[in-house]
């Protein structure tokens, strides 16, 4: 058998000494931290792209007029880094996914399972639930700029 356990748990507290309880701890708090700064980095990603977006939709605004045909150039580029922060937010997703799903393994052998408890009173971010997970909210914002870059092309393209 190589399930989550005995993955997770390859060695046993009897085997691993006097100080596993205490070194489980700090290695459940260091991954729960690593859990965070995907969190965060996949902010600072959101915060590039949107950036990056807006300023090319600012940009084929403002020179629309004086630019002519050439504008749809930097809307393309919107379009492929519209498409790239797509790809990039589903891989976080998964990254974000498989970490919280490990902490709520290592919780099991905790005295208290507080992130397990949210999950099951978010009903597990499944349909009906209070809860609308982040991921399913944040890749709507590429589509809106892919609209937007996309109808600056066949504006420009069939003109």
């Amino acid at each position: 058998m190589n399930g989550p356990d005995t993955r997770l748990f390859g060695i046993s507290a009897a085997d691993y000494g006097d100080t596993y309880k205490q070194d489980y701890l700090a290695m459940f708090l260091d991954y729960v931290a690593s859990a965070d700064r995907i969190s965060e980095r996949r902010h600072t990603t959101n915060n590039f792209f949107l950036t990056i977006n807006t300023a090319l939709v600012g940009i084929t605004g403002f020179f629309a007029q004086d630019a002519g045909k050439l504008i749809w150039v930097a809307a393309l580029a919107g379009l492929a880094f519209s498409l790239t922060w797509m790809v990039i937010i589903q891989s976080y997703r998964s990254l974000n996914t498989a970490k919280f799903k490990v902490i709520h393994q290592l919780e099991k052998n905790l005295p208290f399972a507080a992130y397990d408890e949210e999950w099951i009173l978010l009903k597990q971010g499944k349909k009906g639930s209070v809860h609308r997970p982040f991921g399913k909210v944040e890749v709507l914002v590429p589509w809106i700029f892919i609209v937007l870059h996309g109808v600056v092309v066949f504006v420009n393209v069939q003109s």
